[in-house]
């Protein structure tokens, strides 16, 4: 799904209007529809609700959607903003009119100079149709005193568009205080980028995109910077197996991986790689590897290192499909050393994640080393130790931005919508995952998942949104069998192949 930001809306929404001869008035009525199917979908008619209409489309929409709310028996007292009188669009004035003409009984205020802020408390229903998408600037004065209110009372809120007080794309500045808590907020045609920021996940709440016809042709025509990965995306781009097949068909992958105490990394990330399909899979591990990789992971062939406990040397003797370092090496002086003569002297992408990300961290002369469209898989921890702390989830996605671009990398950067960040400054949100991944072991997972897709042809921009794409599914298979707090990163590696399978049998 693409994600358009706030002024390719507009533009999609201008051209829907002139070229398909829709009216706003129209888009508004839809608008309207759909959010009051929403909430009456969710709450009884009787439940005490208040209206915030500002002055705007914004406004207008809640305008609408009170009247369509009255007609399904509902009774909500509405307060229209029009601070110092005519400041009201030509829209919303409409709609303000209609609403009195057809309802003359309702319970409305038009708010023009000071203003009482009714009594509210947790059983109220309040609809936010203040700014939306629409606002220019912070909350200021007595907008920012009336979200404050509405914070402080707890009610059940419902945003049209985006909460009023954030901006439907960047937020560097924001105040979650001056900013509407939403319990729903109703994306209007498409989820907003904000959506997408771990910071703003209190503020936005649960969020539900309600579909009002916009211009197909636009959509289609309308180059993004920013795309949701979803189920079908990733259904297009899997390959089926052709029938005359041996394992050679589907690369040959070495994975460096783990350390005296921490071989179960190792072992976590060997089957993920088994599990999505690689031909062959060599595990380079220390001495002290041996017997466990052989006997958990007996598909895989172990390469001994010449270390006991550490990796020590990072030397493939043959060519391989896919490398992937990282699950598990610890951060010894000599594995440091190891991947900083590999890293100059290798110019295959390669996967790094885990403590090779954090060998990196100690000497980052590295980064400059690091093969052009490698994979990075950091969480937001190994980030910050890569590129410097950040001071929120927003600029550390902009940051990753940047530096994908200058270093030509591919940077996944791990979270609830992990981030497929790519050198041509694109940013791939995925949509599959669970709270129950949040489990020791799930990232290297991924890494075998990763690299066994490199092995079998994909190139970096395709194996990095497919593969995170699967891991998540697999976590959510894993969830629902053994629920939000049980799932084990093994878990997830055994339902690897269950979710490739889930996608490539989707209709």
């Amino acid at each position: 799904m693409k994600l358009f930001t706030n002024d390719e809306i507009r533009a999609i929404e201008r051209y829907t209007v002139e070229q398909e001869g829709v009216s706003l008035a129209e888009l508004i009525e839809r608008v309207a529809e759909g959010v009051t199917d929403e909430i009456c979908a969710r709450w009884r008619s009787d439940k005490p609700t208040i209206i915030f209409a500002g002055p705007g489309n914004n406004g207008a929409d809640a305008l609408a959607a009170a009247r369509l709310m009255c007609e399904r028996g509902f009774r909500p007292s509405v307060y229209l903003f029009n601070i110092g009188g005519n400041k009201l669009s030509a829209d919303c004035a409409a709609q303000r009119d209609r609403l009195i003409g057809e309802h003359p009984d309702v319970d409305f205020t038009e708010v023009m100079k000071s203003f009482d802020m009714p009594q509210l408390n947790s059983n109220y229903l309040v609809v936010d149709g203040l700014f939306g998408s629409g606002l220019s600037q912070e909350l200021k004065g007595g907008f920012r005193s009336l979200v404050q209110n509405v914070n402080d009372e707890k009610a059940t809120v419902v945003s049209i568009d985006v909460p009023s007080g954030m901006f439907s794309d960047w937020n560097p500045h924001i105040v979650n205080r001056d900013t509407v808590h939403a319990t729903l907020t109703l994306a209007i045609q498409f989820p907003r980028l904000c959506f997408f920021i771990p910071d703003n996940a209190e503020l936005i709440g649960e969020w539900k995109v309600i579909d009002i016809g916009l211009s197909q042709q636009a959509i289609s025509q309308s180059p993004v910077s920013f795309c949701l990965v979803e189920k079908r995306d990733v259904w297009h781009r899997l390959h089926h197996r052709k029938e005359f097949s041996s394992k050679a068909d589907f690369g040959s992958a070495i994975l460096y991986s783990g350390s005296y105490g921490m071989m179960g990394a190792s072992v976590l990330a060997a089957r993920g790689a088994l599990r999505s399909g690689v031909g062959k899979l060599t595990v380079c591990a220390p001495k002290c590897g041996y017997s466990i990789l052989q006997t958990s992971v007996p598909e895989a062939m172990f390469h001994y290192n010449h270390g006991e406990m550490n990796i020590t040397e990072i030397r493939p003797e043959r060519s391989f499909n896919a490398i992937a370092i990282g699950p598990g090496i610890g951060t010894n002086e000599f594995t440091v050393k190891a991947l900083e003569d590999f890293l100059a002297s290798i110019n295959q992408p390669v996967v790094l994640d885990a403590d090779a990300l954090n060998c990196i961290a100690l000497k980052p002369t590295m980064l400059n080393t690091i093969p052009v469209l490698s994979i990075l898989t950091p969480h937001a921890g190994e980030f910050d130790r890569l590129f410097g702390p950040q001071t929120s989830g927003e600029a550390r996605l902009r940051t990753a931005i940047e530096k994908a671009k200058y270093y030509n990398i591919f940077i996944v950067l791990k979270g609830h919508y992990t981030a497929i960040v790519r050198p041509d400054g694109k940013v791939y949100f995925n949509s599959s995952g669970t709270p129950a991944m949040a489990t020791p072991g799930s990232g290297d997972v991924l890494t075998g998942v990763l690299m066994a897709m490199l092995a079998q042809g994909y190139p970096a921009e395709l194996a990095s949104l497919i593969g995170v794409y699967v891991h998540g599914l697999a976590g959510e298979l894993a969830a629902a069998e053994h629920g939000e707090y049980g799932v084990l990163a093994g878990d997830i590696a055994d339902n690897i192949g269950r979710a490739i399978k889930e996608i490539m049998t989707m209709k």
